[in-house]
């Protein structure tokens, strides 16, 4: 039952997606601000999306007009128009990355940018509330003329989004006041009767959600459901079209249902994701396999070097699969989140936090390198919001207790559902090595459960509490430990971590004969540049005992690299004419040593060739 009106989350409480009090959930998100990340794997790419991203990124954004497109409305600066009609929507999402920041630090640099931003931005709100650069001027009275495919909407809900995370960060108002008029307004001009078109780009039914829970106003969750109904969700069967929008579409309902709790709704996320885990996302979490539409692809079409798999759209599958363990708890849902985070996340951002990939191929033969901007540059802020938002996403709280998704060097500082307050603090050298400690100091002794997370990739994890060992720990599951919790008691997890070799199902042919390797939830490729004189495209792993990891502290940021024998055909060897007879050519093939790295890590030092899966013998 949809409740009246919803009591409104304290903004310090409040989780990347704010669902303390939704009764659909079993989960409830811990905020940002609990959870300290410490030195480790993703701190430092914390640090540099703050210190260099974020800034750098502003300084394109202002270099391309898309800032000076705010002022020209207000008046404030008499320029033309730059950039596309959804240009607003990339600096709203730098300003949600920079509200995250403000979660999880005191950092006046960033604070100081995104006041000023603000600034600019609430100036160019017309008195209705309506607030868009594009529909001005001599396209003022043309708004929603084509809700299909000029992205009214999911800029107005990019803004809604950004304006409650510099709320949850600073209590300020001033945007939160500007992004809640412009709902008011959408209010008035959409719904039964009134403009039934729904957005081509769905984004605005999360932000609608979100304000609901931030503000208790019914309207706002009643206009998502309306146009949730418009893009009739609850009647599809599976995933397709549009990549980025499909998966957002699926995290708007998600964010509807733990609200209302609509059967239907819920019915459709399941069939959806069965869809895209069973057969349409890459190894990497990557979704949205054509390049035609950014589209996901038929069932099975996931071809390697012609990939799409955008990074937003492994943005929204992180998204969907975070909310989809908030309502249900099962542990397949942060699997796929996991793997999306350390593959086709992360390879969308370079070590240095300044270039990006708008696609992240699985193979790669040509010129190829990750850039600072994007004519289309909806990827670059939407990794920083990302990025900035992390420390969200490691832990959650339900009536028995606490649960740990995600392992790295961190500390999380929260408390129970009776309010008794509880620290864990992890230890780890994650996702190098599998063992994690867990110090759990409650206030005062107390009774409840601490849920870890064991990986569906690891078969024989190990876990000991105090040095007793548990019993019964399986792969792909949380492992419940209830006792009673003193200060001081320490909890030890070992995910064993060996070179799995992986096989695609024999329907994705392209693949067909072929492996990826993966250790602990890294997957690998080969690149031309660690494997001199191999070439890439060619070459042929060799199955058996021949592996191993080692660690390389000043290669890549410091990665484990894996060793593999392979074989790769002898130089100068004529290949004969493209089509011939089956065994009119034996090419002779060389052994050869091949090094392997992280798939997110390739294409940081120049040009290169590389590849994920790979012929076995």
């Amino acid at each position: 039952m949809v409740r009246s009106k919803a009591s409104p989350v304290n903004r310090q409480d409040a989780g990347v997606v704010s669902a303390g009090g939704s009764p659909h959930c079993k989960l409830k998100p811990v905020p940002s601000r609990a959870v300290q990340m410490r030195p480790g794997f993703w701190k430092p790419r914390m640090d540099a999306n703050s210190e260099q991203s974020i800034p750098a990124l502003l300084h394109l954004l202002e270099e391309h007009g898309v800032v000076d497109n705010f002022r020209r409305v207000s008046g404030r600066k008499d320029v033309e128009r730059r950039g596309p009609y959804f240009t607003d929507s990339d600096l709203y999402k730098w300003m949600e990355a920079a509200a995250f920041v403000l979660q999880s630090e005191d950092n006046p640099k960033v604070a100081r940018m995104l006041d000023e931003v603000i600034d600019d931005v609430v100036a160019a709100q017309c008195e209705d509330g309506y607030l868009n650069t594009f529909f001005t001027g001599e396209l003022a009275g043309q708004r929603f003329r084509n809700l299909p495919g000029e992205h009214e909407l999911y800029c107005a809900g990019h803004l809604i989004q950004a304006a409650i995370a510099h709320h949850r960060a600073t209590g300020g108002t001033k945007l939160l006041d500007a992004a809640t008029r412009f709902a008011d307004y959408l209010a008035t001009v959409f719904g039964p009767g009134k403009i039934e078109t729904p957005d081509g780009h769905p984004e605005i039914e999360m932000a609608l959600v979100e304000l609901y829970r931030t503000t208790g106003t019914r309207k706002y969750l009643d206009l998502a459901g309306f146009f949730l109904s418009g893009q009739k969700f609850a009647d599809k069967q599976a995933i397709e079209g549009h990549a980025v929008r499909a998966a957002y579409l699926a995290s708007g309902a998600a964010d509807y249902f733990a609200e209302s709790g609509h059967r239907t709704i819920m019915d459709a996320l399941e069939r959806l994701w069965a869809d895209m885990a069973e057969g349409k996302m890459y190894i990497t979490g990557g979704i949205g396999s054509r390049y035609d539409r950014e589209a996901f692809g038929w069932p099975y079409e996931l071809p390697n070097e012609r990939a799409y798999a955008e990074t937003c759209a492994a943005i929204a599958n992180i998204f969907w699969n975070w909310r989809m363990l908030a309502i249900t708890g099962e542990s397949r849902f942060a699997d796929v989140m996991e793997r999306t985070l350390y593959n086709g996340f992360l390879s969308g951002v370079s070590l240095d936090g300044t270039c990006y990939f708008y696609m992240n191929p699985l193979a790669c033969f040509r010129e190829l390198q990750r850039q600072p901007w994007y004519g289309c540059t909806c990827c670059p802020p939407n990794v920083e919001r990302m990025i900035a938002s992390l420390p969200g996403y490691f832990y959650s709280a339900s009536e028995e207790g606490i649960w740990v998704h995600l392992y790295d060097n961190s500390r999380l500082d929260w408390r129970l559902h009776d309010g008794r307050k509880v620290s864990l603090e992890q230890k780890a050298d994650y996702p190098w090595e599998g063992s994690v400690e867990i110090a759990v100091s409650p206030e005062a002794p107390a009774e409840f459960a601490l849920f870890l997370r064991i990986p569906g990739w690891c078969e024989s994890a190990s876990v000991s509490v105090g040095g007793e060992a548990e019993r019964g720990v399986p792969p792909g599951d949380y492992l419940k430990l209830e006792r009673t919790w003193k200060p001081g008691d320490v909890v030890h997890l070992g995910l064993p971590m060996p070179i799995s070799l992986q096989e695609s199902d024999p329907r994705v042919r392209e693949n067909l004969g072929s492996v990826a390797m993966q250790r602990g939830p890294l997957v690998y490729c080969f690149e031309s540049i660690d494997n001199p004189g191999v070439p890439i495209r060619d070459v042929e792993l060799m199955v058996g005992d021949g592996f191993s990891a080692e660690f390389e502290p000043h290669l890549l940021g410091g990665i484990a690299v894996v060793h593999a024998k392979g074989l790769c055909p002898a130089p100068g060897q004529d290949r004969g004419l493209l089509y011939r007879q089956l065994g009119s050519v034996r090419l002779a093939m060389n052994e050869a040593d091949l090094t392997a790295i992280p798939y997110y890590a390739w294409a940081n030092r120049g040009p290169s060739e590389m590849t994920v899966w790979v012929p076995a013998r």
